[in-house]
């Protein structure tokens, strides 16, 4: 037993090995992934540090600053860090292309925009956007900044396409603050919200999509929602366990002819849910996961919610979904939802809608671990936006090698599979490749699925 395990673990390994020419050849796709983007820079040098800084975002570097990756490529770090932080070039350019790039090549009818805030733990009070405010990353409040991400999600992946930096009303007060740090004039304090709604009127005809989605910090203000509804967007928005709803399925208290006719009261979400019998349950097989397979509990129903001045909103549809443990015994987390869709969408299209708005979380996470988003160290306005934006880059690099690896095909003139490079005539160098990154050696693709009625992912 113990040689056949030895046997079938060494060729598991040796399934993992991959030629060093592999690797060799990904630098020139790079070169030419790179093309587009560098077509507004102006100057060589601009051209060439852009080069350089995505190559060091996407090196093994355990802190991929500008200085890092300046010595990793043996050069002066003053240039490097002059281009990132402060020279005057414009970024704008470069993620419109980006956001043309997803549209075309990842974009589908029924798509799926996630906004998702994220917050950057710091030190000190000179770097822009820094101020004591809800960090997420630490699960208080403390120093930090915060930026509002776009993310795009279809079955066929899921990529970061903008994103804007959360100015606080501190610092837009505060000129000679924001003149240090290098803040544009016409920079006024606008909501995180505000900011959702910036990008989505920028950005949303380019990106085909049927649904807008986020966490419960967008979907909490009646407001944002009626934002969205306003501009004929079909959302799902996550909200708390302590909103206020009226349940419209349920008969109106009896009217005794006297005064004004009662209405139905006003319940919690939570408390509503408990009050729900086991019957009012629908089980979906979500998909087959890496410890068997995914199954949820979903219900939903037609309800009101509150708006701002404490009177009944538009009509809506409450979305509970429930994950139990793997024995299926407890219940371990459940998410609300409240959403402007008819109520004859079907149970599986909403679920299918709330796994993509999980999706963000995992498109920053690569981001941060992989390409160096949070690794910068500027305090200049434009040197954050720089760095975001390249990041951005080099994590969209890494999404289309990643296509390009699960579609198996022949292109650049040499095959994506790595097993048939194995055997080269060169000296038997074995290299090693790992990713600690769940959602890069996890996935299946769709012909290896057996059991997801659901095509709730990318693979």
């Amino acid at each position: 037993m113990e040689a056949t395990f030895e046997q079938r673990k060494q060729e598991v390994l040796d399934e993992c090995t991959v030629a060093p020419q592999v690797f060799d050849r990904v630098m020139p796709r790079l070169e030419r992934f790179m093309e587009p983007f560098v077509e507004s820079l102006v100057r060589v040098e601009q051209v060439n540090h852009t080069h350089t800084f995505v190559q060091g975002l996407l090196s093994d570097l355990e802190n991929k600053n500008v200085e890092s990756i300046a010595y990793r490529f043996g050069q002066d770090r003053m240039p490097l860090q002059w281009f990132v932080g402060m020279s005057d070039w414009d970024d704008k350019p470069l993620r419109e292309e980006l956001v043309r790039q997803v549209g075309q090549q990842l974009g589908e009818d029924d798509g799926v925009l996630v906004f998702d805030p994220s917050s950057f733990p710091k030190s000190g009070k000179d770097s822009v956007g820094v101020a004591r405010q809800w960090c997420g990353r630490l699960g208080k409040i403390d120093n930090c900044q915060v930026a509002v991400y776009l993310g795009y999600v279809s079955s066929k992946e899921h990529a970061l396409v903008d994103m804007r930096m959360y100015l606080p009303k501190e610092w837009t007060k505060d000129k000679k603050r924001r003149n240090k740090a290098g803040v544009p004039k016409d920079v006024r304090y606008r909501t995180r919200h505000k900011l959702c709604f910036e990008m989505l009127d920028q950005h949303g005809d380019k990106l085909p999509h049927s649904w807008v989605t986020g966490d419960d910090e967008l979907g909490r203000p009646y407001s944002f929602r009626r934002g969205l509804d306003g501009r004929h967007e079909r959302y799902l928005l996550a909200v708390p366990s302590n909103t206020l709803i009226r349940d419209l399925e349920v008969d109106e208290p009896p009217y005794s002819g006297h005064g004004r006719p009662p209405k139905r009261p006003w319940q919690r979400v939570d408390r509503w849910l408990a009050s729900l019998p086991k019957r009012a349950w629908t089980t979906i097989d979500v998909r087959d996961g890496s410890k068997g397979p995914l199954v949820i509990e979903i219900v939903k129903r037609r309800v009101v919610g509150r708006n701002h001045r404490r009177q009944e909103g538009h009509e809506e549809v409450l979305v509970v979904i429930r994950y139990r443990d793997r024995d299926n015994r407890r219940v371990v987390k459940t998410d609300y939802y409240l959403s402007n869709a008819s109520a004859d969408v079907e149970l599986a299209e909403f679920a299918r809608v709330a796994k993509a708005e999980h999706r963000i979380e995992e498109c920053i996470q690569r981001a941060k671990s992989e390409a160096g988003l949070a690794d910068y160290e500027v305090r200049h306005w434009k040197g954050w936006h720089h760095h975001q934006t390249l990041s951005l880059l080099a994590t969209w690099f890494l999404v289309t090698e990643t296509r390009r690896g699960k579609k198996m095909d022949s292109c650049d003139h040499s095959p994506a599979d790595a097993r048939r490079n194995l055997r080269h005539p060169a000296r038997p160098t074995r290299m090693r490749y790992t990713v600690s990154h769940p959602t890069r050696t996890n996935t299946t693709t769709g012909t290896q699925r057996t059991g997801a009625p659901l095509p709730l992912e990318a693979a």
